[in-house]
């Protein structure tokens, strides 16, 4: 199940996103985390046992942003955010990120075989998050075998695309892109 119905958040100031500069990395992290600190937010988002429940936010600056619910043993397997930035932070339970610290080729390839040291994992226990540049490749993932994760994310430009991968030991394989009306 999903939800995905607008829901405004705090605005991080009054500037509309027209006159505002485009966000930063860094204001996305803050956005971020000043969302997952608004306990009754957090608590309004509907849980679903079996698949996860998302609601989009307002974010800063014209960028989109999510509440994003997760069950335990959910996550989004491989994937970027094409040219958009972004950050998320988790606000309840605990989240396993498993992220490549390599650039790749945007485009024009189907398989690739990664090098040795470029896998990176990262705990994200509620209150800790990340920020991340363009084309960053990663997975999210609520390891917990009986408890829900929820977190916030935010990203700029709103998001174009986003690619699916499939991994197997070294190899990373583009199977899929999504575009907005995909997901919305």
């Amino acid at each position: 199940m999903s939800v995905s119905s607008p829901a405004p958040a705090p605005s991080p100031s009054s500037s509309t996103a027209t006159s505002a500069p485009a966000p930063t990395q860094a204001d996305l992290l803050d956005f971020v985390r000043r969302i997952a600190d608004d306990a009754e937010l957090i608590a309004s988002l509907p849980l679903d046992p079996e698949g996860r429940t998302w609601v989009r936010l307002e974010g800063p600056g014209g960028s989109e942003a999510w509440l994003i619910g997760w069950p335990p043993g959910t996550g989004t397997g491989w994937h970027d955010h094409a040219e958009s930035v972004g950050a998320f932070v988790t606000a309840a339970g605990e989240l396993k990120e498993n992220a490549l610290a390599a650039r790749l080729p945007t485009d024009g390839w189907k398989t690739l075989e990664l090098t040795d040291g470029v896998d990176r994992e990262r705990r994200l226990p509620a209150g800790k998050g990340r920020a991340f540049g363009r084309h960053h490749v990663h997975e999210v993932l609520n390891e917990s075998p009986d408890r829900h994760a929820i977190s916030v994310h935010a990203y700029y430009p709103p998001l174009p695309r986003i690619r699916r991968y499939s991994r197997s030991g070294q190899v990373l394989r583009l199977e899929e892109v999504e575009r907005p009306e995909d997901w919305q």
